[in-house]
């Protein structure tokens, strides 16, 4: 299906003295024929808007799961509602990264956390060992 909204170069939301302008400059017969059977009947076009805009939600989708045409379709008819790929992260996609993240930092942490916790533990002993032997040594501790 063409989109002749983009091969007249006007908006969906153009008026008819636009639309009827544009057609009248149409250098393409086939193109200009098609233009009028859709847009010179009020019903034909709010039919065609209908499917204009369901094909443009479909391109928009297969934008956003990087579906497209290959290369030989990119200036055809049947491209007229692909978008280029959307390769923006979706919501979902986005929290299972983040949520991903945390649990990977969170296992890093218990892994590590044993050995600096026993090193912690070990050089606090020592500190306190050290610190008790000095002061007793010294004799600044009452006996």
């Amino acid at each position: 299906m063409r989109d002749l909204y983009q091969r007249l170069a006007v908006s969906p939301e153009a008026d008819d003295q636009e639309i009827k302008r544009a057609v009248a400059n149409c250098q393409h017969s086939a193109l200009r024929q098609d233009a009028e059977a859709v847009f010179t009947i009020a019903e034909r076009r709010d039919v065609y808007d209908t499917l204009h805009d369901t094909v443009s939600d479909i391109g928009r989708l297969r934008a956003r799961l990087g579906l497209s045409h290959g290369p030989h379709w990119q200036g055809d008819v049947a491209n007229d509602f692909s978008l280029p790929p959307d390769h923006a992260i979706s919501r979902h996609d986005e929290l299972v990264d983040r949520v991903s993240h945390a649990v990977s930092l969170y296992n890093r942490w218990r892994r590590l956390r044993a050995p600096w916790l026993l090193i912690t533990m070990l050089v606090a002993g020592v500190g306190i060992g050290l610190a008790l032997g000095l002061t007793l040594c010294l004799g600044l501790l009452p006996m």
